[in-house]
């Protein structure tokens, strides 16, 4: 008796009875026999120049440095893996400038998210041992830098600050934040909560504690504003936006065909988001959730840095950022359609990745925070925030539970009446 039986066609998976990825549902200008080659299936072909790239690395004469063996094996592997995920991982929602792009990001997250597991199952200290390996000049404790020294506003004092690294990054980073939220009101409060944030957490970090117009006026009036005012911008020239995909074959002039060419790396159609927070209990909740994530991973950011020794313009707090703006765009996007389309039934592998990814970031920081934070929180934080709580879970009550009835009375009363 043999214990395997060959299955019905019927019992195939789907993806070996059909072919579930985007090139089966080409639009007429991805059917052009112009671009049509690089929506065709190219599995066995990128397998065989990959084949031959290891075996180039096989016939190549050792090294003698094992630092660099390693190193250079790690990203190899990481790159064998992200051309599995390009071929084989499920589409985004996101098709321009290619699907195969957008699984490449699916395959970074899944090894970020290896990385910090591995990275939670370490010690403080070979935790900073292992960046010590990746750059030597890491390892070392960062300099004690406050903001919050000179608070006089002399021109000395504005042009320390307006020359900082972080100015850039701030307006660089929110124009992204917006890219990603797509709404002026929740841009506006995510930048004044993390405001609040600094304020209510400087005791433990250095580089929050800064003078109230470097708070309100440089960061949220000018950095945060100018970075969201053009990020939402973008957002409306998208949405308003003609779409009408025309395959480069049926273009007849050069100019025409490389205005194509670049029209391929902005979105095939967009999607406005309306998070409607007061409409109902579930849209409520959403927006808080998204908006608890989008605090935690900005706060994420300096806490790592700070415990793992990292300065802050080092490549990898860059890359760091770059990637969850990456995994960001799709994430969002996954998680806006699960939250308001009732035929999602579940949520996208790049939203469940990025909510993975914070929430083990917070237990790295909660792990490898034990004894850095002597200062207690001064007691007007935590009122602050007692009061902050009761007034987010009062607010759903009276909006969506004792308003409606209120008003159901008053419609039986005017009818009786």
């Amino acid at each position: 008796m043999s214990f395997a039986t060959e299955s019905s066609l019927d019992d195939k998976p789907e993806w070996f009875t059909s072919d579930t990825s985007v090139q089966y549902q080409k639009t007429s200008a991805e059917q052009d026999p112009a671009v049509g080659f690089f929506y065709a299936p190219r599995t066995l072909t990128i397998l065989g120049m990959m084949l031959l790239g290891l075996v180039y690395v096989a016939l190549t004469p050792e090294l003698d440095d094992t630092v660099t063996n390693v190193k250079i094996g790690v990203l190899a592997s990481i790159g064998a893996f992200c051309v599995f995920g390009m071929l084989q991982f499920r589409d985004s929602l996101l098709l321009r400038p290619h699907p195969a792009l957008w699984r490449v990001v699916l395959s970074l997250g899944v090894v970020y998210q290896l990385f910090l597991v591995f990275l939670l199952f370490q010690n403080k200290h070979d935790a900073r041992s292992l960046f010590k390996f990746l750059d030597p000049s890491l390892g070392v404790p960062l300099p004690e830098k406050s903001y919050g020294d000179a608070c006089e506003l002399t021109w000395d004092n504005v042009v320390s600050q307006v020359f900082d690294e972080f100015v850039l990054a701030h307006t660089l980073g929110w124009f992204c934040k917006a890219l990603i939220i797509r709404d002026y009101t929740f841009c506006w409060v995510l930048s004044v909560m993390f405001e609040v944030m600094e304020y209510s957490l400087s005791h433990q970090l250095n580089n929050f504690d800064e003078c109230w117009w470097d708070h309100w006026i440089l960061d949220v009036l000018i950095c945060n504003w100018l970075g969201m005012y053009l990020g939402v911008k973008t957002c409306e020239y998208f949405e308003m936006k003609q779409y009408s995909w025309q395959g480069l074959a049926e273009i007849p002039t050069l100019k025409g065909k490389m205005r194509r060419t670049m029209a391929q790396f902005t979105p095939k159609s967009w999607t406005k988001f309306e998070w409607n927070t007061t409409k109902n209990f579930k849209s409520y909740c959403t927006v808080i959730f998204l908006l608890t994530m989008f605090l935690i991973c900005e706060l994420n950011a300096f806490y790592l840095k700070t415990l793992l020794w990292i300065p802050p313009a080092h490549i990898i707090n860059v890359l760091r950022i770059f990637a969850y703006f990456m995994f960001g765009i799709p994430g969002v996007r996954e998680a806006y359609q699960y939250f308001h389309d009732e035929n999602c039934k579940r949520i996208g592998p790049q939203a469940w990745l990025l909510i993975g990814s914070i929430a083990t970031e917070v237990l790295i920081v909660y792990k490898f925070g034990q004894g850095e934070f002597p200062n207690p929180a001064p007691t007007s934080v935590i009122y602050f925030w007692i009061a902050f709580l009761t007034l987010l879970t009062v607010y759903p009550i009276y909006q969506f539970y004792l308003l409606p009835k209120f008003q159901d009375k008053n419609k039986e009363k005017s009818k009786t009446q």
